[in-house]
């Protein structure tokens, strides 16, 4: 792939590219427009010829964690150290610090994805960028989703970083509407141009929601939110996730592939509570939200400016309830990965694991209390 190079700000600029290889029309994120075209960085080429003309080389084994605290970067973390890589995390300066991830033998960097002049320290000696962050609920999804991304891929280039490993969502071009999907899409296209070898790893979902959603209501004799749709979602395990991660990593089939991962059987609501529901040995107590009502409300809420984030979440969640099916046939990726469908662990495993230890657990203590410290 030729080397791209990127100008530009990160906020709202039209930046332009040198190379054809990856053209993005933008939308409209939020309040802020996004760039209509991706890509270039201005001294690329000299700080990657600097990096491999200078020193030692940088081993392969030698990989940076981005996101290291989140349900899928700790698995990921995890995993890369029980395969012997040299991990290095780079976490955010914060109250209570990443000590597990010391404890397990990785390194830590602190460094703020929205502040730029921050990164460089974290990239130098790596070879491989695995970027697992995203925005929290309480945080700007643009400025860590779209502008750290940004900064992020730059800063890789011009340390001259050999692979960088990104996650994405399943179907994210066909709901550009949606602006998280947008952001998404829009950074794989950043990433494509960016000159670096890429994986990019489009995800349908993951299993470990579903105890907090469902499995915990249903045990709790709660209610718990439902729509009267028919999406499927072919879930993964966290920790299936880092394992097809690492495959990538090592695998030269996987480079500049863009993959969807997916479970082996793509699910209903409807059928995720009924195997709650079944495992449990209860009935749960369903409230339903009609489609129309979503729809709705989102037209609402986008009129005011303080809703903004509102919307944004429930224009994803009018996808989620649209009656689509998240899933992949993975005949392909299993083959450039090097696994099989047999490694990965279904939902109904999973759950059935879940609900066989804390249902002991309950019996252990006499079944009567039902407190949340039960589900830790």
């Amino acid at each position: 792939m030729q080397r791209a190079t990127m100008r530009g700000e990160l906020r709202g600029v039209k930046l332009t590219t040198t190379t054809t290889t990856a053209k993005s029309s933008g939308g409209v994120v939020g309040r802020r427009a996004m760039p209509r075209t991706t890509t270039r960085c201005e001294g690329g080429e000299a700080a990657n010829a600097a990096v491999a003309t200078s020193g030692t080389p940088v081993r392969k084994t030698s990989m940076l964690v981005i996101g290291a605290t989140g349900t899928l970067g700790r698995q990921v973390v995890r995993r890369a150290l029980d395969e012997g890589y040299d991990v290095r995390c780079l976490v955010r300066p914060r109250q209570n610090p990443a000590d597990f991830l010391r404890d397990w033998g990785a390194t830590t960097v602190s460094a703020d994805l929205t502040k730029p002049e921050t990164l460089p320290p974290a990239f130098v000696g790596v070879h491989t960028v695995i970027d697992a962050s995203t925005a929290r609920p309480e945080e700007d999804s643009y400025a860590i989703d779209w502008e750290a991304k940004v900064a992020t891929i730059q800063t890789a280039a011009a340390m001259g970083i050999s692979r960088y490993v990104f996650f994405s969502i399943d179907q994210c071009e066909k709901h550009r509407e949606v602006p998280l999907m947008n952001m998404k899409y829009a950074t794989e296209e950043y990433l494509k141009a960016s000159g670096m070898d890429f994986t990019v790893l489009r995800l349908c979902g993951f299993m470990q929601p579903l105890i907090a959603g469902y499995a915990v209501p249903v045990l709790e004799e709660q209610s718990l939110w439902g729509t009267d749709d028919d999406t499927r979602t072919a879930y993964l395990d966290t920790q299936d996730v880092a394992k097809m991660t690492l495959a990538a990593v090592r695998r030269d089939e996987a480079a500049n592939k863009v993959m969807t991962l997916a479970g082996p059987k793509a699910y209903s609501v409807r059928e995720v509570i009924g195997l709650c529901e079944k495992l449990g040995g209860a009935e749960a107590k369903v409230t339903k939200v009609p489609v129309g009502l979503l729809k709705f409300t989102r037209a609402l809420t986008r009129f005011f400016q303080w809703s903004n984030s509102a919307s944004d979440r429930l224009a994803f969640a009018e996808v989620l309830a649209s009656g689509i099916k998240f899933d992949a046939d993975m005949t392909e990726t299993y083959k450039i990965l090097g696994m099989s469908e047999d490694e990965v662990t279904t939902l109904d495993e999973y759950l059935e694991e879940y609900f066989s230890k804390i249902l002991k657990k309950l019996k252990e203590v006499g079944g009567q209390s039902r407190q949340n410290d039960f589900y830790l």
